[in-house]
């Protein structure tokens, strides 16, 4: 069915409409399939016609003719969250206004644009002003790749060292901030590589050259031969499997994953149904994955109850230890610098998901403002791998063994950004007994430093790492991802609580018992009673709403159950840990505010962590009984090894969002098991 488009311009002296306008917007659109310009829903990420849309919009009230124009973010600009959940209550009304907010640098500024799709204009237009600037876009961090590779005396550096020019490959990287006083022009430091034998480049770096890019101007402000370091070998460096030489590892039978009836899942638009989950997926540019609007079906309440409102990855943090001269600035902010959406790679089925997968697409704008398809972006199967939900043997009934148990089903969402060299999956796994588990997992390449060593007796400095392989240290690092979880537990208005485990000795005598330990809740009423350290108290940490309970009784609430507890080590005046002083405490709430969604702030390379999670919250805001949201910081030490050379197990770690008090009772106690395949008999496959 075709659906006809009618605009319907407004005029006004601030917004003027033309036809010229007009005909842009019609000769986008016309090239757009109709039912890529449907929404069903008001989080749907934009489409490829409303970002060509918007880059029409923008350019009729600035003109490419007259300005210089580059777009870092294009995104959705959500509606307010009551608009939305009004929405929810009633999705035959209208549907919200479609807007988008634009980061664009314009004449060598910086504005924050919203663009309103359905009166198709300008509708706000602030130039910032403050300290950082936006994401790098593919386009000048690859421009500034070849003016490097084109530099007479970066190409005599590389002759000096006996190196073939055609050989190098090179990347850019943030720059980062460390105590400047006046505000630095948009640059970036270029790190180069040699290939020669291997497409492992990161095993190989070029040492001792530094080079700094201005990316807006496109020249060479600053270039250095400091030293020159052996290259490590290309020997045992490239890790694809037809380069694999014997001998080899054990080949193990194939095991497949059949559902002959299709799958469990529903998904319409970007809406998932599976078992007893209903949730939104969606992709940013900058967090990736987005999920939205998560609610669980009740059996005994036949109803949905809502448990998240949005969960994603708000920022990524990686420092480097390695104080080099060539090294000391590698402290990396991988979304608000990269974009960890943007950094997203194809899955490739059967290897990256299994084959009971379903794949979706995702778009971007380019710096040109034009949409550009990300295919295979997110892969959504259920997983069975043996695992068990629940079982209990009942032995000690005279002449009767009772045994009962139910296997584990869940659906996972996933998607992998590879920003630079590593390789991040991000899972997210929605199970039948209410939980969220969120898991990301590293692999990829390490960053190495050539180095003159090849046996690990020669050091006697210090080398900030491991020594992994003849002339290749592997220097300490971090990975910390925070995360922003709006929860929304059976309603908006809940409360954060700390049930402290304290020893309690016993006083009396006629028992034969010491001590016991017994269970101490605060409710948190303000930020700061909410920010913690994990691992230096027993304690569990929810999120309920103290205006329900249970039958019984108990407030109904979500438990934070972390992964591993890691904090940084840095001092919190080191330049960098003061742009990522989000990660002090592995746990924050805060009361919920539509603009805090990044906690390293909006605008990250070379910020000064005026506009972070850590500076909203000083303001010590009120959050008990309101609409909160939980930030938690999943982090990694990463002392190098050699078994992470030349490519990296996967390593993971996560969290779970657990229902305490939510049910009257186990809510998986009536599931039933999914229906036996008949067993196939493999013996005569061979």
């Amino acid at each position: 069915m075709t659906k006809t488009f009618h605009y319907c311009p407004v005029i006004t002296p601030m917004s003027p409409f033309s036809k010229t306008l007009l005909f842009l917007l019609l000769s986008a659109l016309s090239i757009i399939p109709t039912h890529q310009r449907q929404h069903p829903h008001p989080l749907d990420p934009l489409t490829p016609a409303e970002i060509t849309w918007v880059q029409a919009i923008v350019h009729y009230s600035y003109p490419t003719s007259s300005h210089t124009i580059t777009f870092h973010y294009v995104g959705l600009e959500e509606p307010p969250k009551p608009t939305v959940l009004s929405w929810l209550r009633n999705p035959f009304k209208k549907n919200p206004h479609r807007q988008a907010f634009v980061i664009a640098r314009i004449d060598q500024t910086t504005h924050e644009i919203i663009v309103d799709l359905t009166f198709n204009q300008i509708i706000s237009d602030q130039v910032h002003d403050g300290y950082g600037y936006p994401l790098f876009t593919f386009e000048e961090l690859s421009a500034a790749v070849e003016l490097t590779l084109k530099y007479g005396p970066f190409m005599e550096s590389i002759n000096k060292r006996g190196l073939k020019i055609e050989e190098v490959a090179c990347g850019s990287y943030a720059a980062e901030w460390f105590g400047e006083k006046e505000m630095s022009k948009r640059i970036v430091r270029v790190m180069c590589y040699y290939l020669d034998g291997t497409v492992n480049l990161y095993m190989r770096p070029i040492e001792g050259i530094s080079l700094i890019v201005d990316i807006e101007r496109m020249m060479i402000r600053d270039f250095r031969d400091r030293s020159t370091v052996p290259i490590p070998k290309a020997d045992g460096t490239d890790y694809r499997e037809s380069m694999q030489t014997p001998p080899l590892g054990p080949t193990l039978k194939g095991t497949t994953v059949v559902q002959p009836h299709g799958p469990n899942f529903e998904i319409e638009g970007h809406k998932v149904r599976w078992a007893n989950w209903d949730f939104h997926l969606s992709f940013d540019a900058r967090a990736g994955p987005v999920i939205s609007l998560a609610s669980i079906f009740d059996v005994e309440k036949q109803k949905y109850r809502e448990v998240l409102y949005k969960g994603f990855v708000s920022e990524l943090f990686v420092p480097y230890m390695d104080l080099n001269k060539e090294w000391y600035y590698r402290t990396f902010f991988d979304a608000g610098e990269y974009g960890y959406g943007l950094s997203a790679m194809p899955l490739e089925p059967l290897r990256d998901c299994p084959e009971n997968a379903y794949f979706m697409d995702a778009y971007f704008a380019s710096q040109n403002g034009m949409p550009v398809q990300m295919p295979n972006i997110f892969c959504i199967f259920e997983r069975y791998s043996g695992d068990i939900m629940w079982r209990h043997t009942e032995t000690i009934i005279p002449g009767n063994v009772v045994r009962e148990v139910r296997p584990e089903v869940s659906l996972v969402v996933r998607m992998v950004s590879t920003v630079g060299n590593y390789d991040y999956i991000n899972d997210w796994e929605f199970k039948q007994s209410g939980s969220i588990k969120v898991k990301v997992g590293l692999t990829g390449m390490l960053q190495v430093r050539g180095s003159i060593y090849t046996h690990k007796d020669q050091i006697k400095e210090e080398v900030y790492g491991t020594l992994l392989a003849e002339n290749t240290l592997g220097p300490h690092h971090d990975h910390f991802l925070t995360y922003h979880l709006d929860v929304d537990v059976d309603g908006y208005a809940n409360s954060f609580v700390k049930s402290k485990m304290q020893m309690t000795l016993v006083n009396d005598d006629k028992l034969p018992r010491k001590s016991y330990w017994r269970v101490v809740s605060e409710t948190a009423k303000t930020e700061f009673d909410a920010r913690i350290k994990l691992g230096l108290e027993q304690a569990d940490l929810s999120v309920v709403n103290p205006n329900k309970r249970t039958r019984t009784g108990n407030f109904i609430g979500y438990r934070l159950i972390p992964g591993s507890i890691t904090s940084p080590l840095l001092s919190e005046d080191d330049y960098e840990q003061i742009r990522a002083a989000f990660t002090n405490y592995n746990v924050w709430v805060t009361p919920y505010n539509k603009s805090e969604k990044w906690a390293g702030g909006l605008f990250v390379d070379q910020s000064r962590g005026d506009d972070t999670l850590a500076t909203w919250s000083l303001r010590n805001r009120m959050i008990e009984n309101k609409d909160i949201v939980l930030w938690y910081t999943v982090g990694f030490h990463h002392i190098p090894s050699q078994e992470d050379f030349p490519v990296m197990p996967t390593l993971s770690s996560g969290f779970e969002l657990r229902p305490t008090n939510f049910f009257e009772s186990n809510p998986v106690l009536k599931v039933k098991p999914p229906q036996p395949m008949h067993r196939l008999n493999c013996s005569a496959h061979k």
